[in-house]
């Protein structure tokens, strides 16, 4: 790429396309995100302020009464003047008198009244105990909770032999909560830790917090305390609210590209481009630079306004680094998306599908930041933990980015092969399409291999994600073929097998469609033996899963069973599980390229039995070794 030009590039893409944007769609974008914003304002302020239910129970109550200054500041209630056919008009659900329930409830309203009504006075009781000068004598019993990462198996795991390993029910202090008498000789209050799984390496989860409202120590895994009352298992909805605001955004920047790359094939701009002296990079990359600069820049901008409005006061330049590979990755799989659709309504369904997916991949983890290492698979983990001032390890900022990052030049590199005159501008289905972004990198039988190696990326962020969504179900015992295994570990073996057949059969099918390989038994056993050497050896690559401490995890284990061994084997025993995936990659892409070879029929057969060899495979090892 020579920067000149693709600065050149950049600026005709701002000033004479603009994404094909009209003034209306700016409008509707424009009043999305001020709706977003609100939204996130509320949320962020814990909810305080006018709300939906605001009156949605009316109680007749005098002022005498005890409830009346409790339905006073509860802005649930309205209060009225205590009037029993108010009552029978259903005009009141609620009638006190003194303290005395005047009316019974009989609606389904009148009793949720009721229920509110009891919360609401525990609720004013607690705070008119806390003004009291003795708080010993107001809160005898105090807890304190403590969020810890846990280590090792739980004793909750029927795999894990029952009471966790070396954490035995005697000597597992932090799965203990413990009460304390305020009123001892001492004056302390008992303590106690409640695990939750860490994301760090080896640290424990806490932080300083971001700032939303007063739920901001209890979400981001701090120290929580009070009266047993007030002790309630955390929620995850700082994360939810900080993925949120950074994920949104990229939506809207996505459209507009989109639009702007079909609009250079169907409206045959881009052929004014192709005749230029810039290269197809230098083309792509202007094109791209605006709204990769628009996105990080919006990216910069929340993170300022959270960090300067002391929402979130940790938030640093690492939040903005850890979104851009996220970015990316949005951009590259909407450019694919744009070569291949031909028409703007194709185009729509694309980009949903990419929404939807990406989204997914991107925010689910993230939403758990404070329960398990699983929530490093997203980058925006690291935009959580940045913004509420959790430390964050070179190790876990290089496996949440690098992924999706290395994903999204492997698919900017197979979006340019279609930039060119003959494809660009010829209407073909978009798997037709998707074979010839496969092909243009195919020329000659060693190309196998490299492919092999250039398609892991794509494979490593889809298993990935497949481990993220998979792992709830890790807890959920499933007996197959007599073996004591979870319906996770199965599902994901089932999942990672498919992904990893396809991704070593497909472009080896590409290139026999376009005549780039022999339709022979002999050329087919080669490139197929050659495509399994390539994954084998870029396999490897999922050593990065280590650097999470994924491994730790049953489902973690079983998913990287491939790339790597288990401790404490005897070397010959090492050995031999080193080179069995060699074989088992070898064997089973060979399977699919001689039915690529005669094929679609006889490819997408011969594929199916590569994924049934490959699953069994991979079932047999995990029931002996995980």
């Amino acid at each position: 790429m020579q920067p000149n030009k693709l600065l050149r590039v950049a600026k005709w893409e701002v000033t004479k396309n603009a994404g094909g944007v009209d003034k209306r769609t700016i409008v509707v974008m424009a009043l999305s995100l001020v709706a977003m914003g609100a939204v996130a304002a509320i949320a962020v302020s814990g909810g305080t302020g006018a709300g939906m239910d605001d009156g949605i129970y009316r109680i007749g109550v005098d002022e005498s009464s005890p409830y009346y200054d409790v339905a006073a500041n509860d802005s649930t209630f309205g209060v009225r003047e205590p009037d029993p056919a108010a009552i029978e008009r259903r005009q009141q659900e609620l009638l006190y008198r003194g303290t005395q329930l005047q009316s019974v409830p009989q609606t389904a309203k009148e009793r949720a009244a009721l229920a509110e009504l009891r919360d609401s006075t525990a609720q004013y009781n607690d705070r008119t105990l806390a003004r009291d000068d003795n708080q010993t004598a107001a809160f005898p019993v105090s807890v304190t909770l403590i969020y810890e990462q846990q280590s090792g198996s739980s004793q909750f795991d029927p795999r894990s032999g029952g009471n966790g390993g070396e954490s035995g029910s005697e000597s597992s202090d932090s799965d203990r909560t413990s009460t304390g008498d305020s009123g001892d000789s001492s004056g302390t209050s008992g303590t106690g830790g409640a695990t939750a799984s860490g994301v760090g390496n080896g640290g424990t989860a806490g932080g300083s917090g971001a700032n939303l409202g007063a739920i901001g120590a209890r979400l981001t895994g701090d120290v929580q305390g009070g009266t047993p009352s007030d002790i309630s298992p955390p929620f995850p909805f700082e994360s939810l609210v900080l993925a949120f605001l950074y994920i949104v955004p990229m939506n809207f920047v996505i459209q507009a590209y989109g639009s702007s790359m079909l609009s250079e094939r169907l409206n045959r701009r881009g052929e004014l481009l192709l005749v230029t002296p810039a290269s197809r990079g230098d083309i792509i990359g202007g094109k791209t630079l605006p709204y990769l600069a628009g996105a990080v820049g919006v990216a910069a901008l929340i993170t300022a306004a959270l960090r300067f409005g002391n929402i979130a006061p940790a938030g640093s330049y690492v939040a903005v680094l850890a979104v851009v590979p996220l970015v990316v990755l949005f951009l590259s799989a909407t450019f694919c998306g744009a070569m291949f659709a031909r028409s703007f309504k194709e185009l729509t369904f694309v980009t949903v599908t990419i929404t939807v997916t990406l989204t997914s991949y991107a925010f689910v983890p993230a939403i758990f930041t404070d329960v398990t290492p699983i929530a490093l698979i997203s980058p925006l983990t690291l935009v959580v933990m940045d913004l509420t001032g959790q430390p964050i390890g070179l190790s876990s900022f290089v496996f949440s980015t690098a992924p999706p990052l290395l994903t999204g030049l492997v698919l900017f590199g197979l979006g340019a092969g279609l930039y060119r005159e003959e494809d660009m501008f010829t209407q073909r289905p978009i798997p037709l399409k998707v074979l010839d972004a496969l092909a243009g990198g195919i020329t000659g039988r060693r190309s196998a291999l490299k492919m092999s190696v250039v398609l892991l990326p794509l494979v490593i962020v889809a298993e990935l994600a497949a481990i993220a969504f998979l792992f709830v179900l890790d807890s959920v015992s499933l007996n197959v073929f007599g073996t004591n295994q979870s319906l996770g570990i199965v599902l994901v073996l089932g999942v990672i097998v498919v992904i990893e057949e396809v991704a070593k059969s497909l472009h080896v099918y590409a290139g026999y469609e376009h005549a780039r390989y022999e339709r022979t038994l002999r050329s087919a056993l080669g490139v197929g033996a050659l495509s399994g050497l390539g994954f084998f050896i870029g396999e490897k690559g999922l050593l990065i899963a280590r650097l999470s401490d994924l491994e730790s995890l049953p489902i973690g284990e079983a998913a990287l069973q491939g790339a790597t061994l288990p401790a404490g084997l005897p070397l010959w025993v090492a050995g031999l599980l080193f080179l069995l995936p060699l074989a088992l990659h070898t064997v089973t892409a060979a399977i699919s390229s001689v039915g690529a070879s005669r094929g679609r029929r006889a490819y997408v057969t011969a594929l199916t039995v590569a994924i049934v060899v490959h699953f069994a495979y991979n079932f047999a090892v995990v029931s002996t070794l995980v």
